[in-house]
């Protein structure tokens, strides 16, 4: 009965702390949201749990809880089996803190844009329905968010979709914003079109505004993702890459030119950004400690081992060439480039 209940406990406490927060929050809200469903009587409305334009600004959290509330069961399970698994590795490559900033960052800018989105509709077409009879909810915004994560770090890599349909990584989150499209087309603006927007802050915040987990050589942060293979033009079909790259260049020129981009010295032997985590100066460093460990494995290898005499001292080495056979020592994974190391080292006599 002990390994029995201390097992779930390891289990939970193996967990990062982020992801834990996140699935706790979505159980303990979602679980509430239905109790006070089932308590309530049918005009049941929880504006302090749930963002609804015309409230929400007396009830400013809603920005952040409302998505911790899936309205059914549904929504629930399958947000539980995609979160949880997709922010624990995120969380083990970004750390805990930029983990927490992504979600936070991600949830409440998407539900700002919505908010504003419906009162913009409210002023031009004047309907009250805009204010009161919209609902957003869920963690759509966070799921179109970490398939911009994976993006980002394993784009190659394919994926099985319910179990049958096989698909590249990077095609993920445009299936997902295509999705949306099409129920906000048919009339269901809410809450779909939080996908739309949570794509945009996601990639906005990993393009630009994420801190790395490295350093320049002057010492100072480097923040985003700044590799072509990342670059905004490449979410849509070559034939519309020519509007899309001069309106993302104007709309970069714009936002430079009134700072509202970070900015931090190029790591000389970084080049600048890189799209793997870590960066290519943590690569570096890697690859440096790799030679030097198989540079130190050379050397004891050549080293040459003393005979006993039968009196017990040592025998002298006999004499004639030695030639040690050059190494070579790959290393090849999949966040870590092949190093090779050769050495050729002869003695004569």
């Amino acid at each position: 009965m002990a390994v029995l209940s201390l097992a779930p406990l390891q289990f939970v406490a193996s967990i990062p702390p982020t992801t834990r927060a996140v699935t706790a929050a979505t159980i303990v809200l979602s679980l509430l949201y239905y109790f006070l469903l089932w308590t309530g009587d049918e005009t049941f409305s929880a504006p302090y749990l749930v963002l609804v334009p015309g409230s929400s600004i007396f009830y400013p959290w809603t920005f952040l809880t409302s998505a911790f509330v899936e309205s059914t069961i549904f929504e629930l399970i399958f947000s539980l089996i995609v979160i949880p698994a997709s922010l624990r590795y995120l969380e083990r490559l970004w750390g805990s803190i930029e983990t927490a900033k992504f979600v936070v960052v991600t949830i409440v800018a998407s539900n700002i844009i919505a908010f504003v989105a419906n009162w913009l509709e409210y002023l031009l077409f004047r309907a009250p329905v805009f204010l009161y009879g919209h609902q957003y909810h869920g963690l759509m915004a966070l799921q179109i968010g970490v398939l911009v994560g994976f993006t980002q770090i394993i784009p190659e890599h394919q994926v099985q979709v319910m179990g049958f349909i096989k698909a590249r990584v990077k095609t993920l989150p445009m299936a997902y914003v295509t999705f949306s499209t099409v129920m906000c087309i048919i009339g269901f603006q809410v809450p779909f079109i939080i996908i739309q927007f949570g794509w945009l802050v996601s990639y906005i915040w990993l393009r630009f505004y994420k801190k790395n987990n490295v350093e320049t050589l002057s010492g100072g942060p480097v923040y985003g993702d700044r590799s072509e293979t990342f670059a905004f033009v490449n979410w849509f079909p070559p034939f519309i890459h020519v509007p899309i790259t001069i309106l993302s260049n104007t709309a970069y020129t714009v936002a430079n030119k009134f700072h509202l981009i970070p900015t931090g010295g190029s790591d000389v032997e970084a080049g600048g950004y890189s799209q793997l985590p870590g960066g290519a100066r943590a690569e570096a460093e890697r690859r440096r400690a790799m030679a030097l460990k198989a540079l130190d494995q050379r050397v004891a290898s050549a080293s040459p081992t003393p005979q006993r005499a039968s009196n017990g001292s040592a025998a002298p080495p006999r004499p004639g060439p030695s030639t040690a056979a050059p190494p070579v020592v790959s290393s090849t994974s999949n966040d870590e480039p092949s190093t090779d190391i050769t050495e050729n080292k002869s003695e004569s006599r």
